[in-house]
């Protein structure tokens, strides 16, 4: 079952993002990599900028979670994450179609470029990889997020 987040989820979504997030860790620039990967307070910074989170929930418990944000004239899909034991079983596809039928803007995704797992998982749903020029140009546009991740980051869209 898919529901939107509220704000006694706030724990189970920290969990969830650092649980997944282990997946990152040798595989993104050491130097972008900590431990837990989200902090609560980023987490929290999150929220306040409107990412607003909806869950996948199984037997009374959420084991995935996906954010949405309406930026300026498009929508970012932010923080994807299903828990390291229930991967590979479409939880991330039904969130993200869930996600995609809330807007009729352009969606926008930024990963880690070494990620090739989140860029095919993309890919198989219909986003596309966007230019070096247009991802920076997309990256300063929409998110707040440092030089160096825009370095080691991709963009795709749909």
């Amino acid at each position: 079952m898919i529901r939107r987040c509220d704000d006694d989820d706030f724990e189970i979504i920290y969990e969830i993002i650092n649980d997944a997030a282990r997946a990152y860790d040798g595989i993104i620039p050491a130097d972008l990599w900590s431990e837990p990967y989200m902090s609560r307070d980023e987490l929290r910074r999150e929220i306040a900028d409107e990412v607003v989170f909806w869950g996948w929930q199984e037997g009374g418990d959420l084991v995935g979670v996906m954010g949405i944000q309406d930026v300026q004239d498009v929508t970012l899909i932010r923080h994807a994450y299903v828990r390291t034991a229930k991967r590979n079983k479409g939880i991330g596809g039904k969130l993200l179609a869930q996600l995609r039928g809330q807007t009729s803007r352009p969606v926008l995704v930024g990963t880690w470029a070494t990620a090739a797992w989140a860029i095919r998982f993309y890919e198989n749903r219909g986003f596309r990889l966007v230019t070096e020029e247009e991802k920076d140009r997309l990256l300063e546009r929409y998110w707040s997020v440092p030089r160096r991740q825009i370095e080691t980051s991709v963009v795709l869209t749909n």
